[in-house]
């Protein structure tokens, strides 16, 4: 096996790492609700506090670490992730329990946007795209099987050894990565404004409004994937998790899809899948009447939502590369922290639909998201055309 191909497959199991730590919590909140003697809800404020805490922090983060030398700073936040993920097993309330959660999603982000950084440099010209989908699908992975595993192990041995587990493989990551991660990796030292630089380019600010409102448009209507299975279709309890194992692979499949897209000017067709969107979250009420008519629609939303992934992945370390080299592990981050932005937005708006007009319409609001997004993916290809006409104007003239 060459040396690229178990970078990519350890850069995946990092992403794997990092997704089964965030999503975990999904399946253990009862359990852990019982040992802590708080209310399930409570414990519920644990997936918002964590994708609050990632989106804040993960450009600061970034930023102020990126003088230093990004072998060295990878293995460091590996370890404190490491030393947040074993205290989550060790706590013993609400608070402590929180705390490690924050500890660990303080550094998540700025992992995933060095590993990010490190595939974009190791990878051949033709296979970058493939490899960024391959490290999105980790988190994907993680949610499909990570899961459900972690959920059993609760339920078997106790919840505290979910995060023990997670410390197991995040160890055996770490060594890998001491001997396969290039430890000289070429950077561009900046200040931090020089690196904020790269927020003014319009390329970038309409990108990642973008990512914000297609993440909105997913969360506003998957925030009650549940409810829409059981109570809306009226599958059984029974039956819920492999409709969810499903729903699962086709987002493994999505990512693969996504990749492709990216290696063949993924963000020019890019309106034609918010335009799909749009019609299916809109016909979705009226689906609902029907089991086969509902699912499917959900399964092919779930192959198309967040297609975007991929494309605008390289289309933030291309720009970056080129015109703002000093920028690339901000410009790697941009990604994750607004689609964590856009989860928030979008299951706020799910959870006011749903007080306000039912279960039925709620995807009517991530109709909403999609319209907006179409708009700003149209404005995106418009400015990037317009930047590129202007460079060959300018070329010439030279």
């Amino acid at each position: 096996m060459s040396k690229y191909r178990v970078q990519a497959i350890i850069f995946v199991l990092v992403a794997f790492m990092l997704g089964c730590n965030e999503f975990i919590v999904v399946g253990i909140l009862s359990d852990m609700a019982k040992s802590f003697g708080a209310p399930v809800a409570t414990m519920g404020y644990l997936v918002t506090i964590f994708a609050t805490t990632y989106a804040i922090c993960t450009p600061f983060v970034t930023i102020l670490t990126s003088k230093f030398s990004r072998y060295k700073t990878l293995l460091t936040l590996i370890v404190i992730f490491l030393i947040g993920n074993t205290l989550s097993g060790f706590a013993t309330s609400f608070i402590t329990m929180m705390l490690a959660r924050m500890l660990t999603a303080t550094v998540a982000g700025a992992i995933i946007s060095l590993i990010m950084t490190f595939a974009s440099a190791i990878a051949p010209r033709n296979k970058r795209a493939s490899l960024v989908s391959w490290i999105f699908a980790g988190f994907s992975i993680a949610s499909v099987f990570g899961v459900p595993l972690g959920t059993t192990i609760s339920m078997t041995y106790g919840w505290r050894y979910t995060f023990f587990v997670i410390s197991v493989i995040t160890i055996i990551t770490l060594v890998l990565l001491i001997f396969i991660l290039p430890r000289n990796l070429e950077q561009v030292s900046s200040s931090v404004a020089g690196q904020l630089t790269l927020l003014k380019d319009r390329r970038i600010y309409i990108a990642v409004f973008l990512v914000l409102f297609t993440a909105a448009a997913m969360y506003g209507y998957y925030t009650y994937i549940r409810p829409l299975l059981t109570t809306a279709l009226g599958f059984s309890t029974a039956s819920l998790n492999w409709l969810l194992f499903i729903i699962g692979i086709m987002s493994i499949i999505s990512n693969r899809l996504s990749g492709m897209l990216a290696e063949h000017r993924g963000l020019q067709v890019m309106p034609r899948f918010y335009v799909a969107d749009i019609v299916l979250l809109m016909l979705l009420p009226m689906a609902l009447a029907s089991k086969p008519a509902g699912l499917a629609i959900l399964l092919v939303l779930t192959l198309i939502i967040t297609i975007l992934n991929s494309p605008i992945q390289i289309h933030f370390l291309n720009l970056a590369e080129r015109e703002y080299p000093q920028s690339i592990v901000l410009a790697s981050s941009l990604n994750s922290i607004f689609f964590n932005f856009g989860i928030s937005l979008g299951s706020a708006t799910s959870s006011l639909m749903m007080a306000n007009v039912g279960l039925k319409w709620i995807s009517v609001g991530a109709a909403v998201f999609a319209l907006i997004s179409l708009v700003l993916a149209i404005l995106l290809n418009r400015a990037v055309k317009r930047r590129k006409i202007a460079a060959g104007v300018i070329k010439q003239a030279a």
